[in-house]
């Protein structure tokens, strides 16, 4: 009798995830892929705590705001720096004086 197709592509994984474990390159692009997930998970646990951190010298300032007596801004998202607005004609033209009529 023919086996049956699912079970067929079963049987064919099984031998290639063998064949994979038993190869040397496998075994450290593996690694590797773990490492880089450790790495990840850790900078993540260190941004959340920058975040909280932040949090925290917010309410300070805030506090520390109210008792001088002045409200504390807010501290400003990091702008990129604006282009610089083309010159005017002018200018451009390296000349000081209007054109004559």
């Amino acid at each position: 009798m023919s086996r049956n197709p699912i079970a067929q592509l079963a049987s064919i994984g099984e031998e290639v995830l063998d064949k994979a474990s038993q190869n040397p390159t496998t075994a450290r692009v593996v690694q590797a892929a773990v490492q880089l997930k450790e790495r990840v998970d850790d900078l993540a646990r260190r941004v959340r705590g920058l975040e909280a951190l932040e949090q925290r010298l917010a309410q300070v300032e805030e506090r520390v705001g109210k008792l001088e007596g002045t409200a504390v801004k807010k501290p400003a998202a990091k702008k990129t720096p604006a282009a610089t607005p083309p010159p005017a004609a002018a200018e451009a033209s390296g000349t000081d004086t209007p054109p004559a009529s």
